[in-house]
This record gives C-alpha cells, structure tokens and sequence, in this order.
C-alpha cells in the first residue's frame, strides 16, 4: 500500500530535512507549494524555483498552487500588519496555507497532510499543529502532528540547502517579515 502525503512546503530549504523524516516514517511525498505571502513576486519565484529543484533532485512531484494570487492573503492579514511575527497575522496565514493544503489533498484523494512550517524555530509548531488538526476535521482526512525542528531538524535543513545549492531567505516571506534596510 502506498502511503501518500501532501506537504505543504513554504520553501526548499525548509522542505529538505522534512522530507527526509517523511520518507523514514514509510511516505510517499508530494510537495504543495501554496504560499500567496510571499513578498515581493521575484522572491516566490526565485522560492518556487529552488523548490522545483529539490523535487528533482530527491525525484518527488512538487505542485505549484497557480495563480501566484496575494489578494486574498492581504484581505486576510493587512489588519494585523504592525503586529510581531508570530502573532495574529502568522496564525491567520498558517490557517489559510493549511486549509488550501487539506483542501488540495481532499481533491487529490490524498488522504493525510502536514507542513513543513514547524521547522523553524521562529514558528509555533503547537499552534500550527492545532490548526492542521482541526482543518484536517474538516475536510475528513488525516493531519501529520510534527515538529520538525526537533532533533537538530533545523540544523540539518542547513546542511542539506547547502548540499544541494539552495537559496536560503532571510525572512519569513510576507511583505511585513521583510527586513529592514
């Protein structure tokens, strides 16, 4: 039996360690890249391109959520604009990416889905494995609790962008995440 995931991916770099562990556990991985945060165009595509990429490499199929779209993600989130990452805003664009994963895996007929999210170790892996959960409730299907920071998780995706010649950002993704100049 063939053990199917979708995994949202936000990034390559933040993909790479999380596909090891998924390919541990007995998974067959297929990476969904919806991620309408990401600010300004030319860093989705240059984040879309390195996750294309590391498909390639670790031969897996990456689907791309088309049309690149922030309309809805700024609806959602421009309120909370002058909050700190990790408030409102990122709880708000968690449940969006994660909604449009369930729903993706629903139309797929993929039963189970998880994110790459709780990598890092500036995101609130309890809180986005809440909302999985209860999106997964749903759309009755199944939600993969992890933590993949967990156990130098997020050191090795260090390694391994480097091993495979990713680009690392340096920011979350959103307009608001953007560093200062």
């Amino acid at each position: 039996m063939d053990k199917k995931i979708l995994l949202n991916a936000c990034c390559a770099p933040d993909a790479t360690h999380s596909i090891d562990v998924l390919r541990n556990l007995g998974f067959t991985i297929i990476t969904y890249f919806y991620n309408p945060n990401i600010h300004p165009k030319e860093e989705y595509l240059k984040r879309l391109q390195d996750m294309e990429k590391l498909a390639k490499i670790l031969q897996i199929e990456n689907i791309e959520n088309v049309p690149y779209d922030v309309e809805e993600w700024h609806t959602l989130c421009d309120k909370y604009k002058d909050e700190k990452e990790g408030g409102k805003r990122c709880e708000i664009c968690y449940e969006m990416r994660l909604r449009k994963t369930g729903q993706k895996a629903k139309e797929l007929n993929i039963n189970i889905f998880a994110t790459t999210l709780t990598i890092s170790p500036h995101k609130n892996a309890k809180l986005i494995n809440e909302i999985g959960k209860k999106i997964a409730t749903e759309f009755n299907i199944e939600y993969l609790e992890t933590d993949f920071k967990k156990k130098d998780g997020f050191k090795k995706s260090i390694e391994l962008s480097k091993k495979y010649g990713l680009y690392r950002q340096n920011y979350c993704g959103c307009v608001y995440s953007l560093p200062k100049k």
